[in-house]
């Protein structure tokens, strides 16, 4: 009987660190990026693209302050799309920046709107 409380005992173990490895590793796929806006005008949209074409929203809040920095997380829904992916800004002035591709899985990533 002994045996088998051991055994017992050895299998919730060997769960718990199953689960909390699991865990520790769904921490590490969070792809993250900071945006510098290096302009005098606040930035009240951020949008992104795989092919140039078809934008999404970043959620930014109530937007980006000029000289601000701000990191943003990628939504869990992105992680099966391209690294490469087109960026542009809408300022206070409704103006749009040009697109500019970047990689965004690069580490330490920070893109300078001028």
């Amino acid at each position: 009987m002994r045996t088998y409380r051991n055994i017992a005992k050895l299998s919730v173990l060997v769960l718990a660190f199953a689960v909390m490895n699991t865990l520790s590793l769904a921490k590490t796929n969070e792809y993250k990026f900071k945006v510098h806006n290096n302009t005098r005008q606040a930035i009240k949209k951020l949008q992104v693209s795989e092919d140039g074409k078809n934008w999404g929203y970043f959620d930014i809040g109530d937007g980006i302050a000029a000289g601000a920095t701000e990191e943003l997380i990628w939504d869990k829904s992105t992680d099966n799309e391209k690294c490469e992916q087109y960026f542009r800004v809408q300022f206070a002035n409704n103006e749009w920046s040009d697109a500019v591709k970047f990689d965004f899985c690069e580490k330490g990533l920070v893109l300078e709107v001028n």
